[in-house]
């Protein structure tokens, strides 16, 4: 597997149908990445803390775990192309349902919306991965499953740059957070420490000057013991009456319709690629002569259970997703205690971390071409532990680049285990990759776990946001051991034959 470069990667017959199944890895790229920055979001705009936000992560990494067996059971009953059909619907759905949700100011009607959202996207991944990896030899498998997810971390840049050019940047609620800090800062109540280290950052990294609401003034000076929290819980109760003449509703109201116009504008473009299946065949990949294409699901289930990469593999990919949505959900979190960074300006972070995730995606697929895919995983996950011990425990920036660095190690993490997993599946991989799908919950509970830890004084002898970040590290302390069994069975199993 260490050397592809003489095998076609893409057989001419497949590579119209590759280019068009491509194009929902970008999609659902899109959809995660302009949903992470939603958790710090929704905290000011609901006035909530770290935990309950994270239930935006438990609603749309909840919708993997929901639909990803049944998605897995409809393919291998109708076809590829009829699963990614229902996937692009239920996405649109859940765009849309959206809006209702912005107009009624609702967090639980958003996580509905999310929630319907990633059944699409369940369908969709259940569906492309094995697909792409049927669409050729299956020595040069992983190779082009790694070629189509490079385009994922496209739309993912997407996402994130929308988020914050678009939301992040436009929310009034950021223009409350600004203002606040400047009028503690007039009223002498901000620590000379603190003022050095995390306000004067923050109103400089700003591109908007302080409003200087005459309200607000007051408010700070009749309470100089009050945090942002507190302020933003006064004005959501009307003891706080307005800001910027505006009631706490009517800034909510604002904030939630900046939100779901890129809902409501991906919703239409899916309905476009939509088209572009219902009018287009997909090319049948799968030999109907093979007996496995026709095994009782309890016959498929039997050789799974047998096959101990692909169950490591499940194990490996849930603490990888885990890992993932962790680093770049939080990273907001994480430049806002540290940094006094805005989340417009922390989110501008992030891009630049995907940036290098889509740099190091390429980078590494290429060098599959001369690496096997588990001693490349390997080292990538050992480069990630160094990176996140540096997150926790390097102060400034210089921490904050080490939590960057972690999505070029995480760049080629996802397809690489998808692929070994899968590899010399066949039509079993239709089944198989549900269980790989379902591990996309890890992406649900874990950064409901590190909210927790988040919302918390201090955690392992640092503070709680920079301590939360163990829990990435343990995540690659699996990936590793998943990466070294990998390249151990590879040598069993060439010294077998």
């Amino acid at each position: 597997m260490s050397n592809t470069s003489a095998a076609p990667a893409i057989p001419r017959k497949f590579l119209f149908s590759f280019v068009l199944v491509t194009i929902l890895f970008a999609l659902w790229g899109f959809a995660n990445d302009i949903t992470n920055p939603l958790v710090a979001a929704f905290k000011d705009i609901f006035v909530i803390n770290n935990a309950q936000s994270s239930w935006v992560q438990m609603a749309f990494y909840g919708g993997y775990g929901t639909m990803a067996i049944p998605a897995a059971l409809f393919i291998r009953r109708y076809s590829y192309r009829a699963g990614i059909i229902v996937g692009l619907s239920l996405y649109a759905i859940g765009a849309f349902i959206c809006i209702p949700a912005a107009n009624m100011a609702s967090f639980n009607t958003f996580l509905v919306a999310l929630y319907v959202l990633t059944f699409g996207l369940a369908f969709l991944e259940t569906t492309a991965n094995p697909y792409i990896l049927s669409m050729g030899p299956a020595k040069t498998a992983t190779f082009r499953l790694n070629l189509a997810q490079a385009f994922n971390p496209i739309g993912s840049l997407t996402g994130m740059t929308i988020a914050s050019l678009f939301i992040l940047s436009s929310l009034e609620v950021e223009d409350f957070r600004t203002d606040f800090t400047a009028h503690q800062i007039d009223q002498g109540i901000v620590q000379t420490a603190e003022l050095e280290n995390k306000v004067l950052p923050f109103l400089q990294s700003r591109e908007r000057t302080p409003i200087n609401d005459p309200v607000l003034a007051q408010y700070v000076r009749a309470n100089p013991g009050a945090s942002l929290d507190d302020a933003l819980a006064d004005y959501k109760s009307g003891t706080l009456t307005t800001f910027n003449g505006l009631t706490h509703r009517e800034m909510q109201n604002n904030d939630l319709n900046i939100v779901s116009t890129p809902y409501m504008v991906i919703g239409f473009v899916v309905l476009g690629v939509l088209v572009l299946f219902l009018v287009n065949k997909l090319p049948q990949t799968t030999d109907v002569n093979d007996e496995r294409e026709h095994s009782p699901l309890k016959d498929i289930l039997a050789r799974l259970a047998k096959n101990p990469l692909y169950l490591g593999g499940i194990v490996a990919q849930t603490f990888y997703v885990g890992a993932q949505i962790m680093c770049w959900t939080f990273i907001i979190q994480y430049a806002q205690e540290n940094l006094g960074m805005d989340k417009s300006t922390a989110q501008n972070h992030n891009i630049a971390a995907m940036v290098i995730f889509v740099s190091g995606r390429f980078i590494c697929t290429y060098f599959l071409r001369f690496i096997s895919p588990g001693a490349l995983l390997a080292a990538l996950s050992v480069a990630a532990m160094a990176a996140t011990l540096g997150a926790i425990y390097i102060e400034g920036m210089t921490g904050l680049y080490c939590l960057m660095a972690i999505s070029a190690c995480m760049s080629l993490m996802f397809p690489t285990i998808y692929g070994i997993a899968l590899d010399g599946l066949g039509p079993d991989a239709k089944i198989a990759s549900a269980g790989l799908i379902l591990a996309i919950v890890g992406g649900a509970f874990m950064p409901r776990l590190q909210g927790g830890i988040m919302d918390m004084e201090t955690f392992m002898g640092t503070t709680g946001v920079r301590g939360s970040f163990f829990l990435p590290f343990i995540c690659f302390v699996v990936i590793a051991a998943y990466a070294l069994f990998t390249v151990r069975q590879h040598k069993l199993h060439k010294m077998v034959q």
